[in-house]
């Protein structure tokens, strides 16, 4: 797996370039911002992309959705439970302050089980609402690209729209903490990190473990 992370736009969410090394048949995972960027790093790296997909439908991670689908035809997947999230998305970065371009509409929508592909690449679709109604997680052999989830220290905050504390945790119980320990987690924003790292020092990850036991 060949995994290109660009944080973008004034949020530096983290954009994701997921590719099989091999085929170089590539996922643009949440391109929030700097559409033009995007592409220069897809022909830069020789990668070929076939999808796009949304952890979530907040403007920081859609914002650039709509100029990369119109210059590479390609599809924009996202989970169905984040349709209203997607739908109000540029309305919402106006009250930040912020202007981003409305996300089109997704070319269709995802299931959680089903398994994304690109070459060799297989990235498995997970709901896991929390930070947002639909988010989801894709996890791969190794790796899970875990958007606002959960992050190196600390986890999705739930005070937007259709967040909702006691479900984030209830994801991260059912999909994080089951993984292997070198499992490594790309998160929408800051650094990567591992589940064994969260599970030895996250504040969040540490209580949701003590209260389990």
């Amino acid at each position: 797996m060949l995994v290109d992370l660009l944080p973008v736009g004034p949020l530096q969410a983290n954009c994701y370039l997921v590719a099989d090394a091999q085929t170089r048949r590539a996922l643009i995972i949440d391109p929030g911002d700097e559409p033009d960027r995007i592409l220069a790093r897809l022909r830069r790296l020789e990668l070929v992309p076939e999808l796009i997909v949304a952890t979530h439908g907040h403007f920081d991670h859609v914002g650039a959705v709509r100029a990369i689908r119109d210059a590479t035809g390609l599809p924009f997947l996202a989970l169905r439970e984040e349709r209203e999230t997607l739908e109000g998305s540029a309305v919402r970065a106006q009250i930040f302050g912020f202007y981003v371009e409305a996300p089109p509409p997704t070319d269709r929508w995802l299931q959680e089980g089903e398994d994304l592909t690109a070459g060799a690449l297989t990235l498995r679709v997970l709901h896991a609402p929390g930070h947002s109604p639909g988010h989801l997680i894709l996890l791969g052999e190794g790796a899970a690209f875990v958007g606002d989830v959960i992050f190196a220290g600390s986890i999705g905050r739930t005070d937007l729209p259709g967040g909702d504390g006691a479900q984030l945790l209830a994801s991260i119980a059912r999909h994080i903490l089951p993984l292997p320990d070198e499992t490594v987690l790309y998160p929408g924003h800051g650094p990567p990190t591992t589940v064994g790292r969260e599970r030895a020092t996250n504040p969040f990850v540490l209580q949701l473990v003590r209260s389990s036991s």
